[in-house]
């Protein structure tokens, strides 16, 4: 680097980059991830949420309407509690990118209400290497929410593409 060269920051040219998140080499079948973010679920995430979403369920804003069909409080919408514990499960899993290949098996377990905090954890069931593509494989992956009681909420299995350690994965 030439003495001329602007540097974005002191020290930039001894700087490693460290790219988060794992590499299919990472990952063995029967691993087990505890993700450590948790997430509170309240009125504002839940009624936002809905509305974004076109999901104008009374169960999800409206305590009365919820009460008279049989629940405590208001409930969470389902499809938050899915992308809320997709999310928490991404810095393990697929934060290195690599397309997703879909859910399989997603089973509500309980309902969710607001105020309810969630946890996950994520189990790698298969690992291959892609036929097509050498420098990537496909991980599969059981994914599971628990409520604040350590109640299972939510399960489902998601397959991503994951690039391999050392290559410029074509993905």
């Amino acid at each position: 680097m030439s003495s001329k060269e602007k540097l974005p920051f002191p020290g930039a040219d001894r700087a490693k980059l460290l790219l988060p998140g794992n590499q299919y080499e990472d990952f063995e079948v029967g691993q087990v991830f505890e993700h450590h973010w948790g997430r509170t679920l309240n009125g504002g995430d839940n009624a936002l949420f809905s509305c974004l979403t076109l999901h104008f369920n009374p169960n999800y804003f409206n305590a009365e309407y919820a009460r008279a069909n049989g629940h405590d409080r208001i409930l969470v919408n389902p499809l938050l509690v899915f992308n809320t514990v997709l999310g928490m499960s991404v810095e393990d899993l697929s934060e290195r990118g690599g397309p997703f290949l879909g859910i399989n098996e997603l089973t509500h377990h309980r309902s969710v209400y607001e105020g309810d905090t969630l946890v996950a954890r994520s189990t790698v069931l298969d690992k291959r290497e892609s036929t097509s593509n050498p420098d990537v494989g496909i991980v599969t992956w059981c994914t599971e929410g628990f409520n604040q009681h350590d109640e299972l909420v939510i399960d489902y299995r998601r397959s991503n593409i994951v690039a391999k350690r050392g290559r410029r994965a074509r993905i």
